[in-house]
């Protein structure tokens, strides 16, 4: 399907795109890699008159060691993320998530901000974002804010961003130890089940993806953890908003959480 009509700016700074998005307002889209947007402009779920395009802004796209801290601009790519040695280095399970995503041509354009803007529950970053307790990075007429992985994603392709902010980078803390198993669509590669685990002294921290219309915490696994895999039978305790498609139903999905939760414990 061919996408409707739309005016196309390209951005030369931060400040001129905050200043478009106001402008525009709700007919505005942001356009980083395009490959959470485009496909819904093609099947008319979105019809934004104007597209701001955010690429080419230099700023947003380094990956930088601040403190015990990785920060990572909103427009570096899956490719970039998957082969920095600061990444994979002080934040392995990222790296780790990033090569998951897509094919190539997917990792060279894909965008880390694009995706967790796009919030789709299927995506591979949410659980490695929850688990790490990353921070988001966001930038609107108000200022600068950031906001906690676990206040971030609120509902179905859903986020905490306001209307008029964009994200601009993530910050990740240094992990030492970390594993990102994940039960993927032979086609497209998104994930029906993702699960990212890291050790935080002597426990973990565990995010899924994939099974429900949220990303989540695992938190009843964390607390039943006593350093072996059985904790694994408490992955879906509470959840209840589970995802059935011509994929996997309900019954499967919560299977898969169990099993692939019990994979990342062991292979921590």
């Amino acid at each position: 399907m061919i996408p409707a009509k739309f005016d196309y700016i390209k951005a030369s700074s931060l400040g001129e795109a905050l200043t478009l998005l106001q402008e525009h307002g709700d007919e505005a889209k942001i356009l980083s890699g395009g490959h959470s947007l485009i496909p819904s402009m093609k099947l008319r779920l979105a019809t934004p008159s104007v597209l701001i395009d955010i690429g080419g802004i230099s700023e947003m796209n380094t990956i930088t060691e601040e403190g015990d801290e990785i920060v990572i601009g909103a427009n570096c790519t899956h490719h970039q993320i998957a082969t920095s040695d600061l990444v994979r280095e002080h934040v392995n399970i990222l790296s780790q998530a990033a090569l998951c995503i897509g094919d190539i041509q997917v990792r060279n354009r894909g965008t880390l901000g694009g995706s967790l803007a796009h919030a789709d529950p299927a995506s591979d970053y949410p659980a490695t974002v929850l688990a790490c307790e990353a921070t988001i990075v966001a930038e609107g007429k108000d200022g600068k804010r950031t906001i906690g992985a676990n206040d971030f994603f609120q509902a179905l392709f859903l986020t905490a961003l306001q209307d008029d902010e964009i994200i601009t980078a993530i910050r990740f803390p240094k992990v030492s130890q970390g594993t990102y198993q994940k039960f993927f669509q032979s086609a497209s590669r998104f994930a029906v089940v993702g699960v990212a685990a890291i050790k935080k002294g002597d426990g973990v921290q565990i995010g899924v993806t994939g099974v429900s219309g949220v990303p989540f915490r695992a938190t009843a696994v964390e607390n039943a953890y006593d350093g072996t895999s059985s904790a694994a039978k408490h992955a879906m305790d509470g959840v209840d908003d589970i995802i059935s498609d011509h994929f996997a139903d309900e019954e499967y999905r919560s299977h898969l959480a169990r099993v692939y939760v019990k994979r990342a414990l062991e292979a921590l």
